[in-house]
């Protein structure tokens, strides 16, 4: 269905000013269309709250809050936000509208970019958050979906919706991730916060995606991606797509390092990086860089070498070369008498010549062996079997000499040649000797085995790993419910693997059992209780009580009520089982006296409606069945 026909709100003027005219994208907490501002008669984005968010103070803040933020920001990299406004519970805001596609759109049609492409788009969305992170505002949400290019060249960075100042970096939701699974830096995911580094991460995953064609992780949740953002190192983009310069790889690899610290400061000390490595990269070739436009940009010079100039040719001068003799004449006027006298000097010289050479000939076969004939030259005996080794020493007249000492080689197979005592060309006397190792193929080791129910240290397995000859890879430390802290919970290769000699393995340390937050339901919905508390991993043991002050189905209490717990512990909550209630007597037909002093003894209060006339006995009495003490009983006297 056609969502320009469909959707109510494309034909109406909000706040008899923004004229929409269709919608652009609809994402998670807002529509965004494309309106005209019928005052300064321009195009603008606005972008209006769903009604489902609309409603909730919480969010229309955040909202706001999105609209302030980025109007702080004045910079050709920025979308720029115009205005925000309510038309009848429509809460929008009038922001840039920019003519062109998002980075999403580039990805899906070209599947990746060459590294200096990806750069030349990744330079000003980092110069944009640069002007955010001096502003002391965050992002938290950069993704291809965020970055604008204009058709006109320009790119600009959208959607500061999620950006929170930095001097309240630690404010997080308890609840909700702020940003894009996919781009989320390891701490907004263990510790709920960011800061500049974050958006860094972001920008470096995004890099990577721009060269290979796809996020870092994926997985079967969101969790799951999340948890590897945490846990595993970003892979270098030449591992997906080989080719991407190691300069590139380093620059990702810095960007999103698991350890805050580790990463650039900020969008701008990234900046600086990506120049450097993007002034390292050669040109873009004619066809590759015909799909993305490198205009200049306002803050940045495009240079660009020309074939044959004084740059492309290193700044070298080429003089012309100098006419070809043999198209030089000589003079015509020559005569006759000059021609035979250069005959007869020509004849003269090639008699003496032909004497002096048979002078030297026979000098020369008397000193050829002496000075020349007895050397040879030693011929490659490397990486070749041992036969032909044999037969390039034979016809080079060297004598091979196999040492008993064979080599490990990962390249040379077992029985070939690995080195050579002398190098291949040097001179040597004939009959010399050349001795040569011969490969017993690669060198490997078995991966020592461990516990697998964990009760193997990491201080003795790696002890053990060093024995074996093995490398070790940084330890992946995670927590984990069964393996105590600080033993081994997983090796890669695998235990009893035969692999390189040297190679590193990389070991996974348990953490210990990681610890859960407790959350406190006390006067809260008992049922809600124990379904958040058993989703966090807790048991649940539930009790009942009355109470005359908390309404039935509300906790009274919980033990623990705050801290910190393991998966599996137990949490007591008591709920109310509201007030008590006990039977009203029945008075009917007694004296009101005794009526009195018997509702009183049950713990009721009682009010006595004296009818006209009658002997003073009850009549009536409201209300009846079981009722709280306390309860007033109205007595109908007749």
């Amino acid at each position: 269905m056609d969502s320009t026909v469909s959707d109510s709100l494309v034909g109406r003027v909000l706040d008899d000013r923004y004229r929409v005219e269709s919608r652009i994208a609809r994402g998670g907490m807002a529509t965004v269309y494309r309106a005209l501002d019928v005052r300064l008669d321009r195009l603008v984005a606005l972008k209006v709250m769903h009604q489902m968010y609309a409603e909730d103070d919480e969010f229309v803040a955040r909202f706001i809050r999105e609209a302030k933020s980025a109007a702080r920001l004045s910079h050709p990299n920025v979308v720029a936000v115009f205005d925000q406004g309510d038309d009848d519970g429509h809460v929008f805001l009038a922001m840039e509208y920019v003519q062109g596609r998002t980075l999403r759109d580039l990805l899906r049609e070209r599947g990746h970019l060459q590294p200096q492409e990806a750069l030349s788009i990744l330079q000003p969305v980092l110069a944009a958050l640069s002007a955010a992170h001096t502003a002391g505002l965050i992002h938290r949400d950069v993704k291809p979906e965020n970055v604008l290019l204009a058709d006109d060249g320009r790119v600009k960075v959208a959607d500061f919706g999620l950006a929170r100042a930095a001097a309240s970096h630690t404010v997080t939701s308890t609840t909700t991730l702020i940003g894009t699974v996919a781009y989320l830096a390891p701490e907004q995911v263990t510790r709920g916060i960011a800061d500049a580094r974050s958006d860094v991460y972001a920008a470096g995953v995004v890099l990577f995606e721009m060269l290979t064609g796809r996020p870092p992780y994926d997985g079967e949740s969101p969790i799951s991606v999340a948890y590897r953002h945490a846990h595993e190192d970003v892979p270098a983009p030449s591992s997906v797509r080989p080719g991407v310069p190691a300069s590139v790889d380093a620059l990702v690899q810095r960007a999103t390092a698991r350890d805050p610290d580790r990463r650039p400061v900020d969008a701008g000390a990234l900046l600086a990086d990506v120049v450097r490595v993007r002034r390292s990269l050669p040109a873009l070739d004619a066809d590759a860089g015909a799909a993305t436009s490198l205009t200049p940009r306002m803050h940045e010079t495009l240079v660009v070498e020309l074939p044959g100039s004084a740059v492309a040719a290193g700044n070298r001068f080429v003089p012309e070369p100098a006419a070809d003799p043999q198209l030089q004449t000589e003079d015509d006027g020559v005569d006759d008498v000059r021609y035979v006298r250069r005959r007869r000097r020509r004849r003269r010289g090639l008699i003496a010549l032909l004497i002096v050479l048979l002078l030297a000939a026979g000098a020369g076969s008397a000193g050829w062996w002496y000075g020349v004939g007895q050397y040879t030259t030693v011929p490659n005996l490397t990486h070749v079997t041992q036969d032909q080794a044999q037969n390039a020493a034979k016809r080079a007249d060297v004598h091979l000499v196999i040492s008993p000492d064979e080599k490990y080689s990962s390249v040379v197979p077992s029985g070939s040649t690995v080195d050579q005592s002398l190098p291949a060309g040097k001179k040597i006397k004939r009959g010399g000797n050349v001795t040569v190792h011969l490969s017993q193929g690669k060198h490997t080791a078995e991966v020592p085995a461990f516990d697998p129910k964990g009760s193997t240290p990491y201080a003795d397995y790696k002890t053990a790993l060093t024995a074996a000859g093995f490398g070790i890879a940084p330890e992946n430390d995670v927590f984990n419910d069964t393996v105590p802290a600080g033993n081994v919970i997983s090796v890669d290769p695998a235990p009893g693997q035969t692999v390189d000699y040297g190679k590193s393995v990389t070991v996974t340390v348990s953490k210990g059992r990681q610890p859960i937050a407790i959350v406190n339901y006390e006067g809260k919905s008992g049922d809600d209780a124990k379904a958040a508390l058993t989703a966090a991993g807790f048991n649940v043991n539930v009790t009942q009580d009355f109470s005359d002050s908390v309404q039935a189905g509300v906790v009274i209490n919980q033990n623990p009520n705050n801290g910190s717990g393991f998966k599996g512990d137990t949490i007591t909550i008591d709920v109310s089982k509201g007030q008590q209630k006990f039977p009203v007597p029945d008075e009917t037909g007694q004296k009101v006296e005794k009526a009195i002093k018997d509702l009183q003894s049950h713990g009721f209060k009682v009010k006595v409606n004296q009818l006209p006339g009658g002997p003073g006995r009850v009549l009536q009495e409201s209300p009846t069945g079981d009722q709280p003490k306390g309860t007033t009983i109205t007595l109908y006297v007749f």
